[in-house]
């Protein structure tokens, strides 16, 4: 199918020193042609991949509108696999949108968001896994999480997903070859060669779904309550981890009334930190309504703080709260450790119940060091772990429902079920890893990814 024209603006709006407006498609060159210009008025030479001075001129009045620096890629050399021409020109909002107004009226359609991605992947450049990561790649908050993105881009994924694919074809073509010729092999033979290629294509696909938690985490932040009763310490230490003061912090206990959500990169991992009111009984309205925000907050976090005053005898809210946190991932926090210590580890051990204890003081800043280094760990984020498998939501899912059908199989085999059955689980879990790649997949399903782009992309 041949597609038409496209142009967008393909930096971010506002006032910068250089702004780019890309054309995509057939037409590309007859655009140029149109509104590119020598700096003699000449239609200029497009050398392919290499830059030209010139000047974008109006495609009918022929006014100069700006000085450009051209860039002309020919197909499929390019990042659509189509004819592809940059015009990189003065940064103004103005200017931009005037240039883009000369390519649109030389010819082209005002893309879609996500059109010039949509396109390399319809054009098989890309597949739909790579297509994804682009979007990971640039809203990325953490070097980790850039590189993460960088190696999906490159396709790191899709490789991994073709190679398990190519696994189980193999696996298929046995057992299709047994069912329809018994002769060529015995049938316990194929289901003992399913179970054992089975497990070991199960095994690899644990591998990439412990990589999309990660890569989940790295994309949106790990939600992180930090909880305790009144005046532990709680808004010193969002301040203490934040490295300013975001939190109103004083001595007089309730100060903090809502849930306060701050991003802070730690380790290179985005952590979503919630600071919450102080937990304890109260007849203030208000506070006791910030109280009950704090144990929603509770049960929706993927990791606990947990903040404990070690300058004061434990109180029984204090060891409530180590109850009420008991089984969840969480970090016992012994704040104030400046003062003399009244809490130590060891009265804890009855509550901790594997927890990791930090013994810190945020107004001082003393131990901030080893509570990053703790949190990335209990995170799930040890410091060789390859996170280049990484994976969205999406491809979670396709993973896990793929996991699902390859273990229904290896299960069918190992209790003797006829290959007819098995041969149907298999191919359910083979397609199931083509949707990760963009195999067979639907107009909407691409509408819906892609329109989450940003224009120009």
């Amino acid at each position: 199918m041949e597609l038409d024209t496209i142009a967008a603006v393909a930096t971010a709006p506002g006032e910068s020193a250089v702004g780019i407006v890309r054309v995509s498609g057939k037409g590309a060159k007859g655009i140029a042609e149109k509104v590119v210009r020598t700096p003699a008025g000449r239609q200029p030479t497009l050398g392919a991949r290499k830059l030209l001075y010139g000047r974008v001129v109006h495609p009918e009045s022929g006014e100069t509108v700006d000085e450009a620096i051209i860039l002309w890629m020919p197909g499929p050399k390019s990042y659509t696999a189509e004819d592809v021409l940059e015009l990189q020109v003065h940064g103004g909002l103005r200017v931009v949108q005037t240039v883009l107004g000369c390519v649109l009226d030389a010819g082209a359609r005002l893309a879609e968001p996500g059109e010039f991605t949509r396109r390399a992947f319809v054009n098989g450049r890309i597949d739909l896994s790579q297509a994804e990561a682009v979007m990971d790649l640039i809203r990325a908050k953490t070097e980790r999480a850039t590189q993460s993105a960088l190696e999906q881009v490159r396709g790191r994924l899709g490789d991994k997903v073709r190679e398990l694919r190519q696994k189980l074809l193999r696996l298929q073509a046995h057992v299709e070859v047994t069912i329809d010729y018994p002769e060529h092999d015995v049938e316990d033979v194929a289901s003992a060669q399913v179970v054992e290629t089975g497990r070991e294509l199960l095994a690899d696909l644990d591998e990439l779904l412990a990589a999309a938690r990660t890569g989940q985490v790295l994309r949106d932040g790990l939600a992180t309550a930090i909880v305790g009763r009144p005046n532990v310490g709680k808004s010193s230490l969002m301040n203490a981890l934040l490295q300013r003061d975001r939190a109103i912090v004083t001595d007089i206990p309730g100060t903090t009334r809502d849930v306060l959500e701050e991003y802070v990169n730690m380790r290179g991992i985005p952590f979503r930190l919630l600071d919450t009111a102080g937990i304890r009984e109260t007849g203030d309205v208000v506070e006791r309504m910030g109280v009950k925000r704090s144990r929603q907050m509770l049960q929706e976090a993927e990791l606990v703080l947990l903040v404990l005053d070690a300058s004061r005898p434990l109180s029984p809210e204090d060891v409530q709260l180590l109850r009420d946190t008991e089984g969840l991932r969480r970090i016992i926090v012994l704040n104030k450790a400046d003062l003399p210590r009244v809490v130590d580890e060891e009265e804890l051990t009855p509550y901790t119940g594997g927890s990791t204890v930090v013994q810190v003081s945020a107004r001082e800043l003393q131990g901030m060091a080893e509570l990053a280094d703790t949190m990335a760990t209990v995170a799930g984020f040890g410091s060789g772990q390859d996170l280049t498998y990484m994976a969205n939501e999406r491809q979670r899912r396709l993973l896990e429902s793929a996991r699902r059908e390859l273990a229904e199989a290896v299960a069918a085999a190992e209790m003797g079920a006829t290959l007819d059955i098995v041969a149907v689980q298999l191919q359910s879990a083979y397609a199931e890893l083509g949707l990760v790649i963009g195999e067979e997949v639907g107009e909407e399903l691409l509408d819906e990814i892609f329109s989450q782009f940003c224009l120009g992309k």
